[in-house]
């Protein structure tokens, strides 16, 4: 079976692959295709599927395994596939979890940075209210993905961010003093977790019906409240700055963000997320081409294409 990250330029490979994403697009001329997403466990392509037949579309679901005929190409500086051929695969010896993306990170590394950032919480009333909240969480917390493309899109991508998030407000921690340490720790360790409500699963996620009408941050705000509320911290000053981390990491009203940082801790909050993030799109990019080029424009980026060095 041949793997997405040893497809080369020039090629015809077969081989069966995750189908993540299908969109319908028309040619200026008028023709049908589709724009396809393919995965296995190493990377994903983008795929054009021109003159596409109807039966055709009707046959393409997400989340579903298929056997592709691809010629590789090269279309600005990223290789894409062009399908040849496709029809579904035997999935009786196929498993969709192997055609999963995965944390670099063991579950178990996740785990012990991510529970020694919550014991180390001196504030008893934040310590419980992270506690609870993560107690909520926990059965899907080390499996979802931290978003379903852009950034640490894989499986325990969410566990992931938040622990290179928490090394991040470590170091931060000891260069400014003045930042509560309980604070910042907790606002990392709460602030996406809306998004195992917003998504639908760890697999292949798409939108649920609550996650496009109010988002994982309002999703998580709501939680938040009720949690607290039922622990008895309703009207604490530590639940109310909690929640504005939460509402506020995206740091700007156009990013997302109901209220902009309005304490030192939310604004490093978004930084942290931002630094995190934007890494894990540079660390993904730089993978797919060689020393002495430029990647592909990174939209998450500005648009940007960044060079890669020595």
């Amino acid at each position: 079976m041949t793997k997405v990250i040893d497809f080369k330029e020039g090629e015809h490979v077969t081989t069966p692959l995750l189908l993540t994403s299908a969109v319908k697009g028309t040619t200026n001329s008028g023709a049908p295709y589709m724009t396809l997403t393919l995965q296995d466990d190493t990377k994903a392509i983008e795929a054009k599927y021109w003159d596409i037949r109807p039966e055709m579309e009707k046959l393409l679901k997400s989340g579903k395994i298929y056997t592709f005929t691809l010629e590789i190409i090269r279309y600005r500086n990223a290789l894409q596939a062009k399908v040849v051929s496709v029809f579904p695969a035997d999935e009786g010896d196929l498993k969709l979890e192997d055609f999963l993306s995965k944390s670099p990170v063991s579950k178990v590394e996740l785990r012990n940075v991510i529970e020694e950032a919550i014991s180390s919480i001196e504030n008893e009333k934040i310590a419980k209210i992270v506690t609870a909240v993560m107690n909520y969480y926990e059965k899907d917390f080390y499996s979802y993905p931290a978003a379903s493309k852009i950034h640490h899109e894989f499986m325990g991508g969410l566990a992931t961010h938040v622990a290179g998030m928490l090394k991040l407000a470590r170091a931060i921690c000891e260069i400014y003093p003045e930042c509560s340490r309980d604070y910042l720790y907790a606002g990392v360790i709460l602030h996406d977790l809306g998004k195992i409500e917003e998504l639908s699963s760890p697999v292949v996620p798409e939108y649920t019906v609550e996650g496009k009408l109010l988002g994982h941050i309002s999703i998580l705000a709501g939680r938040l409240l009720e949690i607290g509320d039922s622990l008895g911290y309703g009207d604490s000053e530590e639940l109310l700055l909690l929640r504005h981390m939460v509402l506020s990491h995206h740091g700007q009203l156009e990013y997302g963000s109901p209220v902009r940082p309005e304490t030192i801790e939310a604004e490093l909050l978004n930084y942290i997320d931002n630094i995190d993030a934007r890494m894990n799109i540079l660390d993904k990019a730089f993978k797919q081409i060689e020393t002495g080029e430029f990647t592909q424009k990174l939209f998450a980026l500005d648009n940007r294409s960044f060079y890669k060095h020595n």
